[in-house]
């Protein structure tokens, strides 16, 4: 027995090495496409010429980043960055948490499952699609143009070519597109309630409408601090690929983001090391809103991955 328990013990000290060199292959992709390109920081202290590469380039400390801060259009595009990402935020834990809560009420399961794919759905299709999609249906010549023109009598809207109108039209798709995510999150959270309590509730005479409010809701609140406080480290992602797809110039000065201003300065018009400095002041400034939001979340949700 005594000799079983130390071969045991001796495998069990050779399993995890097995393991571990299986999962080499995903860290060594990891660290030559997220780790090795972290090395191109450097050209934010410098003035980056490409022949001269990282090595050659000369030196010239905060320059990009002092003319970052005195550039007023910067200002403007973070103002949109969190403006549009606040708002998705907010609004992508409101609708699908009501959404949930009348969900959960259908008794009937066919209905309910199919309801759930269609609003799901959306999730799976890239914005690459749905940006071809949303500028045929909102061109002024398009469907819902066209719909509001004969029904009603209004005159076109210019969705993505006024500012205020694209500023909603991206808030409200990204919102189309993910609310039926953050849907199947609380549903799932429903699923893991005591059906005790609510048998007792209605024992006392609890209505559904106060079972909801009293049982329901009050067993949702973890979730929805997880989810609230996790997505806080997103304030400065405003989805690059939606607007990115969706803009135009003539809306810059309400629709451009961080993002694609770092795109359009380093990529289009070579101005690599502003850019670098732009992408690693948002990335400084993320990192320490993940750092705070999973510490909110282990505070009062007792959630945490390490």
């Amino acid at each position: 027995m005594k000799v079983d328990r130390i071969a045991d013990k001796r495998r069990g000290y050779r399993v995890p090495w097995v393991l571990h060199f299986m999962v080499l292959p995903a860290v060594l992709v990891a660290f030559v496409f997220s780790y090795l390109p972290m090395s191109g920081i450097a050209m934010a202290f410098q003035d980056y010429k490409a022949a001269l590469g990282i090595t050659g380039s000369p030196f010239v400390g905060l320059k990009h980043f002092r003319y970052m801060f005195e550039n007023d259009y910067f200002i403007k595009i973070t103002w949109n960055t969190v403006l549009f990402a606040c708002s998705k935020i907010v609004l992508n834990l409101i609708i699908p948490f009501g959404f949930a809560l009348l969900l959960n009420e259908v008794r009937n399961m066919g209905v309910k499952r199919s309801v759930q794919t269609l609003v799901y759905l959306p999730h799976f299709l890239s914005w690459v699609t749905l940006g071809g999609i949303l500028i045929d249906l909102l061109a002024q010549t398009g469907i819902i143009n066209s719909f509001l023109t004969n029904v009603f009598g209004i005159k076109p809207i210019f969705f993505l070519g006024d500012g205020t109108w694209f500023r909603l039209t991206i808030i409200f798709s990204d919102v189309w597109k993910e609310f039926g995510f953050n849907t199947i999150i609380f549903l799932a959270a429903l699923s893991g309630i005591n059906p005790a309590q609510y048998e007792a509730a209605e024992v006392d005479g609890a209505s559904r409408l106060k079972q909801t409010f009293y049982i329901t809701i009050p067993s949702l609140i973890p979730i929805v601090i997880v989810v609230a406080t996790l997505a806080l480290g997103n304030v400065l992602n405003a989805n690059f690929d939606q607007v990115f797809n969706l803009y135009s110039p003539m809306i810059y000065q309400q629709g451009d983001i961080i993002d694609t201003f770092v795109y359009r300065e380093g990529l289009l018009s070579g101005q690599f090391s502003f850019a670098t400095a732009v992408s690693l002041f948002k990335s400084l400034i993320s990192l320490v809103l993940i750092i705070i939001s999973y510490r909110l979340a282990y505070r009062y949700a007792g959630y945490r991955i390490f």
